[in-house]
């Protein structure tokens, strides 16, 4: 069993947004970061605690944030964003004493967001301003222009999808039914094929109307969740850039439901949605 940093003990607490769960750890004290077998092993759902990613908590970076913190997907690599995970650790934060008051800051690889407290253990990140420049989501030999749809030939079929970043990469492709989508089959394809050169976030998106969709994500570096905050933002931007949809609206995964808002193009994107904590453990070195 891998051991935890330094052969200590290492305090965690398990929480989840919306189904999407995570490993919580505290790191403001001299801990040092998870390893990548330390992640792996943690994430294990059969030997270890089981999530989907592994959370740190850590000094602020900016100046006026409480707290910053990193992802680790459950195979080890390190992601840019998460956004049931920055309700996670806001929902920490304030749990904490760390965070007062109704709104406040985090620092996540991806930049810096604004939180708002919201009833009923909801919190509202705003995630930053889609992007849609190929070269930024990165996605190769697409030009500079953005488009509403690309094409792409896997195994002898033709996929149609959007793609955007949030911080991370991401691609949805539309489907008349959510329930018999190939999520399995297409996620995978996508994000072994050459047009996706640091891999990617696949979103299967069916409209169900002007303000609500559903959604299932097969994520880079975990497989298909609950849920996906980052995912939901760039399903709704795709779809509400192509005007399929309206300017805020309600994504609903297996896990559960998000609302999804976007005022403009210029504005940073917002998602809300539930944070709640599980247990608290020890994993023993």
């Amino acid at each position: 069993m891998p051991h935890a940093a330094g052969g200590r003990s290492l305090r965690f607490t398990k929480m989840h947004g919306a189904g999407n769960d995570f490993v919580v750890v505290d790191l403001r004290h001299g801990q040092a970061a998870p390893d990548a077998a330390l992640c792996r092993a943690l994430a294990d759902r059969h030997t270890g605690v089981g999530c989907d990613q592994i959370l740190t908590i850590e000094a602020p970076r900016s100046a006026n944030a409480s707290a910053s913190y990193r992802i680790w997907n459950a195979d080890g690599s390190q992601a840019q964003q998460c956004g049931n995970g920055a309700r996670c650790v806001a929902a920490w934060v304030v749990r904490d004493g760390t965070a007062r008051g109704p709104r406040f800051e985090l620092d996540s690889p991806a930049g810096t967001h604004a939180v708002d407290v919201l009833p009923d253990a909801r919190y509202r990140i705003a995630m930053g301003v889609p992007d849609f420049v190929p070269s930024h989501v990165p996605l190769a030999q697409q030009g500079e222009q953005p488009r509403d749809a690309y094409d792409i030939e896997i195994d002898g079929q033709t996929l149609h999808f959007g793609a955007a970043s949030m911080g991370n990469p991401h691609a949805l492709i539309e489907v008349d039914d959510i329930a018999t989508a190939r999520v399995g089959v297409q996620g995978p394809a996508l994000q072994r094929s050459r047009a996706f050169p640091e891999s990617v976030n696949v979103g299967f998106a069916q409209v169900e109307s002007r303000d609500r969709i559903r959604l299932r994500v097969y994520e880079r570096g975990v497989g298909e969740t609950l849920a996906c905050g980052s995912g939901a933002c760039a399903a709704a931007a795709i779809l509400m850039r192509r005007g399929r949809v309206d300017r805020d609206i309600v994504v609903a995964l297996p896990g559960g439901e998000l609302s999804i808002a976007w005022p403009d193009d210029a504005s940073p994107i917002t998602m809300a949605g539930p944070a709640a904590f599980v247990f608290e453990g020890e994993w023993l070195p």
